[in-house]
């Protein structure tokens, strides 16, 4: 039934889809530029090299021999390429700061951007609140400015934890996709599917179990009216319906997966400029509708119908 009246609540709204993706493009193309003046600034002096000029070219003559069918430079490659190789990698040896200074700035925008794209979300969801507790339609610049003081807390507080939480769990899932064929000792396509397999299927999990920990949090603030704080020690002490909730968010993250690869291959790449912000959208809908059952109060999942607690 959550997942059923998540569902049509997210539907009934799909007009706030459209205003997620207009934000999220605009900070795409700030966040974005942002970083490639980072990078440019930071690795111009690699880029600009002539030890990856030579690398290029390297592999470049390889390419061309491969489909020109030049035994020549087949043959004369892997000596060509090991000379190349060896002295791109002492140029990134005699630059390792600028590389590291560089791989910190991106690790600061991207931190960045989930910040400001959380305040979206956070206004978004006072926007569902609204609707789901008094079938009012709050304009989205209204709830972003009305509840950017809260918005921005939270942020701070959410957005470090999810993180560290998703590098670790990025981490564990290369560690597994390497660590499956070499406890097999072996190497082959079998060995490799049944890595990858296994380790999506850790991330998808992880990142479902980060969801039904953390899918009170923003709820007990905007409907709650609870501070940061106490309403990230509710969230931790919920354990009310946690497998129902795992569950959902689960099968939610695997429909996920496939509406937007779907989407990608059938339309090109263009139907994700919807799917994005419908999946990032439908997942906010979802925390007010397991907040609102668990708390046990009555919500609008459309115009004419309310819904009495079930459970």
């Amino acid at each position: 039934m959550r997942f059923r009246h998540s569902v049509r609540i997210t539907v009934d709204n799909f007009s706030s889809v459209f205003k997620l993706l207009l934000y999220r493009l605009i900070s795409a193309v700030v966040f974005f530029s942002l970083t490639y003046v980072i990078l440019s600034l930071g690795l111009s002096i690699i880029t600009k090299s002539s030890e990856m000029a030579a690398l290029k070219e390297t592999v470049g003559s390889f390419l061309k021999a491969l489909f020109g069918g030049n035994y020549e430079v087949l043959q004369t490659f892997p000596h060509d390429f090991h000379a190349a190789a060896s002295d791109f990698i002492a140029l990134l040896g005699h630059h390792i700061g600028s590389i590291v200074g560089s791989i910190i700035g991106v690790c600061i925008m991207y931190i960045l951007s989930r910040y400001f794209n959380g305040l979206a979300h956070f206004a978004l969801g006072g926007t569902v609140n609204d609707r789901m507790s008094m079938n009012a339609k709050t304009s989205f610049a209204a709830s972003y400015f009305r509840r950017i003081g809260k918005a921005s807390l939270y942020q701070l507080v959410y957005v470090p934890i999810t993180f560290v939480y998703d590098v670790v769990s990025v981490g564990l899932c290369v560690f597994l996709f390497f660590y499956i064929p070499s406890l097999l000792t072996v190497w082959n396509l079998l060995t490799v599917l049944l890595s990858l397999c296994l380790s999506l299927a850790l991330i998808l999990s992880m990142q479902a179990l980060k969801m039904t920990f953390v899918s009170a949090w923003m709820p007990a603030m905007i409907a709650g009216g609870k501070g940061v704080g106490s309403a990230l020690r509710e969230t931790a002490r919920c354990r009310r319906s946690f497998g129902r909730r795992f569950a959902a968010y689960l099968l939610a993250v695997y429909l996920i997966v496939v509406v937007n690869v779907s989407f990608a291959i059938c339309t090109l790449g263009s139907g994700l400029l919807i799917s994005i912000p419908l999946s990032y959208f439908f997942l906010l809908v979802m925390q007010f509708v397991n907040y609102y059952t668990d708390s046990g109060k009555k919500y609008f999942v459309s115009r004419d119908k309310v819904v009495e607690s079930e459970e």
